[in-house]
């Protein structure tokens, strides 16, 4: 018999997406949460994040008269997650799309505010179902003084490392401010607003900060102190008579047993920063999360409690992948976005291309373990550096840091057969890739990989290059390379989870009392990256079907 310290009836383990609107919707079901984040501050990976969430036909759009369908997401899923297993069965695909609007529509009548992100394409728009006209939301900038003495325990967001205050749909064109007079006029908005919030000595959140501020709001609104510690780690399941009743959690360096009456949902994030297990794990793309930027929390441990109990498990070798350039030097930060620019390309040891560079971040990563091409150079000319290299003041002439070039860092040369040598590729592929490129490029065209071809390529592009946004030759000397490594911001495999999100085991039978969602699962998108914030969508969605089905509600609100 276990002695109980604390009892509730839904134990959640993190406080990213998943778990807070897991704790919203338990509450709002007339069910007693509990949120336990191992870390001091609540938000998990989605708090750090552009805090996007991806949804086919959301009530935002519908509100909008954007045209989508349940029909075309459902087609769209079909085209380009195809049959991967249990991890994206039909039952999920359909939740996913029903449940996710009742999600969206449950934070709007909680006071979440929320905007469209128009023009955001999905990230393959050109498959079956998909849209071009943007299917994400995101919340507006939220002033932290409304969560009280909550106020500095958010994760911040990403913007916090930019100095402005910035939607996550507004740095698409403050990136490109000196290119085109619409992107100056969003840039100059966010100027405006970012000095205005100071001379309110105001703090606003954006990006995934602002979602997660806002559901913190809303549980802080049901009644004062919000159903959340921190500080407090999920050491093990406890187990009765097969089902899951709660767990051990060491919380302030105290250990206590929490009865769990209705269930324990995992919404504790995967293993990007465990060496250990992305060595074991890793498959065909080999990683020990050295270059991971995921959240520091997102070591593995409540996974492999799970695991522990015979949970089945899927996806493990993959992660959301994310190429990076790699230098700490903020005039250099703007060399992270040459894939999606004109005047730079993407080369392996060979000295060839091996794919299009502007596509999802996540293909391109796959695309590098796929052609042995880790790491790869990326490959631009002194058209990119004046274009795009940020510097202290933007009336000067752009230019790189010589200490980038004599730390080797970056190599520069005067011609394509010199910059070979440096980066010690063969300089005649180099050359023929160059030259290829460049003449189909002068059209805006890319015959060998399409890049600039899709409304996602063009919309992450520079809206003031012609003829193509996302395609432009490398024909200014000099010339530079740098290295280019297939970085993370999270895993997405773990374990099975039905469409109510109960974990399964090896025999697909239900682990009763024992749901998960999020980066802790085997994701419902597969292997692929459908839209900006398709990985909060999953969580969030699946956390809000878990508490709905351990409160015995239907989906339907």
């Amino acid at each position: 018999m276990v002695n109980w310290d604390a009892s509730v009836d839904l134990l959640i383990a993190g406080s990213g997406g998943g778990g807070m609107v897991a704790a919203l919707a338990a509450l709002d079901s007339g069910i007693e949460p509990l949120v336990v984040e191992k870390q001091d501050l609540v938000g998990g990976s989605t708090g750090m994040s552009g805090g996007m969430v991806w949804l086919p036909n959301n009530p935002l759009m519908r509100a909008d008269g954007i045209p989508d369908t349940h029909e075309d997401g459902l087609a769209y899923f079909d085209d380009v997650v195809g049959d991967i297993g249990e991890a994206s069965s039909a039952a999920r695909r359909e939740t996913f799309l029903t449940a996710g609007s009742d999600m969206i529509n449950l934070l709007v009548h909680k006071g979440v505010r929320l905007v469209r992100c128009p023009g955001w394409s999905d990230y393959y728009p050109n498959h079956k179902g998909g849209n071009a006209a943007g299917r994400s939301v995101e919340g507006v900038p939220y002033n932290a003084a409304e969560l009280g003495d909550w106020s500095d325990k958010v994760q911040p967001s990403m913007a916090k490392n930019y100095g402005f205050v910035v939607k996550t749909n507004e740095l698409r064109a403050v990136q490109y401010f000196n290119r085109s007079p619409r992107a100056f006029a969003t840039a100059t908005r966010v100027f405006l607003r970012t000095n205005l919030a100071k001379l309110r000595r105001r703090d606003l959140m954006t990006n995934g900060a602002s979602l997660i501020g806002q559901i913190l709001k809303a549980l802080l609104d049901f009644g004062g102190e919000p159903p959340i510690w921190t500080n407090a780690a999920v050491d093990d399941l406890i187990v009765e008579d097969g089902r899951v009743v709660g767990a051990r959690v060491t919380r302030d360096g105290t250990t206590m047993n929490v009865e769990a009456r209705k269930g324990v949902l995992l919404a504790a994030g995967g293993f990007s920063r465990n060496a250990d297990m992305r060595r074991q794990y890793s498959g065909d793309q080999p990683n020990e999360g050295t270059w991971s930027i995921a959240n520091a929390g997102d070591t593995g441990e409540v996974l492999q409690t799970a695991m522990a109990l015979g949970a089945k498990t899927d996806l493990l070798d993959e992660a959301w992948w994310l190429p990076m350039v790699f230098i700490q030097d903020p005039g250099a930060a703007s060399l992270g976005s040459g894939r999606q620019r004109p005047g730079a390309i993407y080369v392996d040891n060979t000295g060839k291309r091996f794919c299009n560079e502007s596509n999802s971040y996540v293909e391109v990563g796959k695309a590098m373990y796929a052609n042995k091409a880790v790491p790869c150079w990326q490959v631009f000319d002194e058209g990119y550096v004046r274009r795009y290299v940020s510097g202290a003041n933007p009336l000067k002439r752009r230019s790189l840091s010589e200490a980038l070039i004599e730390q080797g860092v970056v190599k520069r040369a005067d011609t394509i057969a010199d910059l070979a040598r440096q980066i010690d590729v063969p300089a005649g592929a180099l050359e023929f890739t160059v030259n290829r490129f460049n003449e189909h490029a002068a059209k805006g065209l890319d015959p060998d990989f399409g890049r600039g071809q899709s409304a996602y390529n063009v919309c992450l592009g520079d809206p003031g290059y012609k003829p193509n946004a996302a395609v432009g030759p490398l024909d200014a000397a000099p010339y530079y390379a740098t290295r280019v490594l297939p970085a993370d911001v999270g895993t997405c495999g773990g374990v099975i989870t039905n469409e109510h999100a109960q974990v399964l085991n090896e025999r697909d039978q239900v682990i009763e009392g024992l749901y998960a969602t999020g980066n802790i699962t085997a994701t419902v998108m597969g292997r692929n990256y459908l839209g900006a914030g398709g990985s909060i969508a999953n969580t969030m969605i699946f956390g809000y079907v878990a508490a709905r089905h351990a409160a015995g509600a239907d989906l339907a609100r």
